[in-house]
Formats: C-alpha cells, sequence, structure tokens
C-alpha cells in the first residue's frame, strides 16, 4: 500500500522536436515567367525609345552622318514649327473620343442589359470591323463620303452641310477632303475600343443594384446617373484612353481623307521621316507628342477618380 500511494517520479519532459523549415521551392518560378515578356519590351520598346531618343539630339544629314551634339534646339525648333498639328490632333482626337463615347455607351448597354440570345451575334458585329484591314476599312470611307453619294446629298438635302460649312468642319457642299471626314473616319476605326471596354464594366455590375434602386421609387433616369453611371465609370475611362492615345497618334486618315489643311502631327512624323529624311525632327516631334499625351493621360486618370480600369 504504501508503494502504490507513493506519487510517481516526473516524467522527464520531452525535448521539442526541431523541425526544419520547408524549402521554399519554385520561388524564382514567377521572375522565370515574367522575364520573356520583360526581354521583349526591352529589346522592342526600351531599346528603340533610346535610340530614338539620342537621334533627336544629334545634328547632321544623311549623306555626311548624324553625330550625337545634344542640341535639344531641335524641340524647340520642332514644337514652334508643328505646333499647328499638335493642336489640331488633339482636337480631333478629341472629338472622336465624345463621339465614340455617346455611339458606343447606349450600344454597350444594350449588349450588357437588353440583347439577351442576341448578345453574341451583336459582339461578333461590333468587332467585325477587326477582320479587314485598317486601310481597305478607311478607304471605304472615301466611297461613303463621295462628293456624288447618298450621305452628301442626305446632308444636303436637311441642310447640315450649311450648317458644318459655318462652323469649318466641311467646305461647301463637299465632306471629303475636310474636318469632317477625318473626325468620322477616326470614330469609325476606334469605335469598336471604346464599346468592349464600356461592355466588360456594364456586365459586372449587379443586377440587384438595380432593383434595389427601383424598390427605393428611383426613376431609370435616376438609377442610371446614381447607379449605373458611376459604376461603369472604370470602362468609361479605359474606352476613352484606348481611343484618344491612338487617335492622335493616326496619320492614315487625314492622309486619305483629309487634305494639307487637315494634317495631323503624325503626317508630319511620317513625312520627316520618309520623305524629308529628316530624323532628328522627326524623332524630337515623336518625343514632344509621346510627353504631352502622357501629361494629359495623368491628369484624366486623376481627376476621373478611378484607377479601377478594365
Amino acid at each position: 500500500m504504501a508503494t502504490l500511494s507513493e506519487a510517481p517520479p516526473p516524467l522527464a519532459a520531452a525535448e521539442p522536436e526541431t523541425k526544419k523549415a520547408p524549402r521554399k521551392r519554385g520561388r524564382w518560378t514567377p521572375y522565370w515567367l515574367l522575364l520573356p515578356g520583360i526581354l521583349w519590351l526591352v529589346v522592342f520598346f526600351a531599346l528603340p525609345m533610346i535610340y530614338q531618343g539620342s537621334t533627336s539630339i544629334q545634328t547632321g544629314s544623311l549623306e555626311e552622318g548624324y553625330k550625337v551634339t545634344w542640341h535639344f534646339v531641335t524641340y524647340w525648333d520642332a514644337l514652334s514649327e508643328y505646333w499647328p498639328q499638335f493642336l489640331r490632333s488633339v482636337f480631333y482626337a478629341a472629338a472622336a473620343t465624345v463621339l465614340c463615347l455617346l455611339l458606343g455607351y447606349p450600344l454597350a448597354y444594350l449588349i450588357a442589359f437588353r440583347a439577351g440570345r442576341w448578345r453574341n451575334l451583336i459582339m461578333i458585329l461590333v468587332i467585325a470591323p477587326f477582320f479587314t484591314s485598317f486601310l481597305i476599312r478607311t478607304l471605304a470611307w472615301k466611297t461613303i463620303l463621295a462628293d456624288n453619294g447618298p450621305v452628301v446629298h442626305v446632308l444636303n438635302s436637311l441642310h447640315i452641310l450649311s450648317v458644318t460649312d459655318f462652323l469649318g468642319w466641311t467646305a461647301g457642299d463637299r465632306v471629303l477632303a475636310t474636318p469632317l471626314a477625318v473626325v468620322c473616319g477616326l470614330t469609325y476605326n476606334f469605335l469598336p475600343f471604346m464599346i468592349l471596354p464600356l461592355y466588360t464594366s456594364l456586365e459586372r455590375i449587379d443586377g440587384r443594384l438595380h432593383e434595389a434602386a427601383g424598390d427605393l421609387y428611383a426613376k431609370p433616369w435616376t438609377t442610371f446617373r446614381k447607379v449605373t453611371f458611376p459604376l461603369s465609370m472604370p470602362g468609361v475611362v479605359s474606352g476613352t484612353l484606348l481611343t484618344f492615345i491612338p487617335a492622335a497618334g493616326d496619320y492614315v486618315n487625314a492622309e486619305l481623307l483629309g487634305s494639307t489643311d487637315t494634317r495631323m502631327i503624325g503626317n508630319v512624323i511620317q513625312t520627316q521621316f520618309l520623305r524629308i529624311l529628316d530624323y532628328p525632327t522627326a524623332a524630337a516631334l515623336s518625343f514632344i507628342l509621346m510627353a504631352a499625351i502622357l501629361a494629359m493621360v495623368t491628369i484624366y486618370i486623376r481627376r476621373s477618380g478611378t484607377e479601377d480600369l478594365v
């Protein structure tokens, strides 16, 4: 009994087993996956930018050769001589962007909320212009806006051309070789870039929000103004950027549908590179255009109040 009543000796505390930290496998895998894209950007974006930057500060001629002389006066000379083309490019691109937004938003809204079983067909029709060449699509507008065509005839019968002539968008009864023709070409060619982001943004909106707005006795216009449009702002910002940026640097529409009075800065850069062969001026114009667009885009994104782009 005495033996049983004695407390058993305390057991020795077991030593904790030391576990080895798991080896991080695949730690470098994401970097290896990013490497091809980084090399692509370096070879086809960074290096050409550096080369063009060095070209813009060179002096010389094609016969004698060009040398880097840090001649930054080229930028000032290019800007002081071609500033009308810069302003014209910004104005045409802004006008086309506004038209694309006014035309694209209702269509994107229709596809997202009202298309039903016709949604896929309408989407195919939206991207159908991409199935043909950009050049062919632009040349088609020369036939559409021909002087003896039905479009000009309808506009004349409605006395619209007299108003556009007063505003300086057309010249008499002629639409081709005018600012209106260039803006029409830009609007048509870049309209899908506006519709697709808008549709993506509108499709993400929860339909129950519209039902909740209706339960609170909100009218359809109030629902659109307070719910739909604010939630679609990422698509609006993305679509306007995807439209304005390429339109500001475009030269095909102004070349085929415009005249010497409607030349954009893209036409000037093309002429300097391929015809006049003034490479420093052409490179300087390219950098000025890039800097101007970057500044405008930065201000626009900050003022739009959204960073969630689609």
